[in-house]
């Protein structure tokens, strides 16, 4: 559990990239919807799978200075209470970080299903119940239109990160050394 949440020159690299690499992919890379500021957001699969590389720390902090700086940039501020359920829902995906074979090489069946349903879960837990809460606390705003988004949300980020970070893990993985495929001669 204690190397879950380190932190190393690696993770801080990597934060920075992912989260400037989100900035982007979230201002231009987003296929809008019939609901309200919402839209299908690609930097959620970028998300993902960095969270799954360096763990929850780097995750929350990628999502988080990603959507501040993209909401900062398009809108002249943050919309704390969904850039706040971006820093959760990265910091959930990042608990596949262990629970995963990507980096022995590894990412298929077992491994896939692991990762889908965190991310799964982290999706559930920022949009349903984190971004709608802060809303309603922080801006007051409509339930049955927060709750709305929020569900939207919901399930076209689980849709991103499971299809984009899917593909990307295996990707990745298929780029490593897979273990015992090195023999001495």
């Amino acid at each position: 559990m204690k190397d879950l949440f380190k932190v190393n020159t690696k993770t801080i690299v990597a934060t920075g990239l992912g989260a400037a690499i989100f900035t982007l992919l979230f201002m231009y890379v987003k296929v809008p919807s019939p609901v309200p500021e919402t839209s299908f957001q690609t930097a959620y699969g970028l998300s993902a799978f960095l969270a799954t590389l360096f763990g929850p720390i780097a995750g929350a902090l990628i999502s988080f200075i990603g959507h501040a700086l993209s909401d900062g940039l398009q809108y002249g501020s943050p919309w704390w209470s969904w850039v706040i359920a971006s820093g959760v829902s990265g910091f959930i995906f990042g608990f596949a970080y262990k629970r995963t074979r990507v980096e022995e090489g590894s990412f298929k069946g077992k491994d896939i299903l692991t990762f889908n349903v965190i991310q799964v879960i982290g999706n559930a837990v920022s949009w349903l119940l984190v971004a709608p809460l802060l809303d309603i606390l922080i801006y007051q705003e409509p339930v049955s239109l927060v709750f709305a988004q929020g569900g939207i949300a919901a399930l076209m980020n689980s849709i991103s990160a499971g299809v984009l970070g899917t593909l990307l893990l295996v990707a990745y993985a298929a780029t490593r050394t897979k273990q015992g495929s090195l023999k001495k001669d």
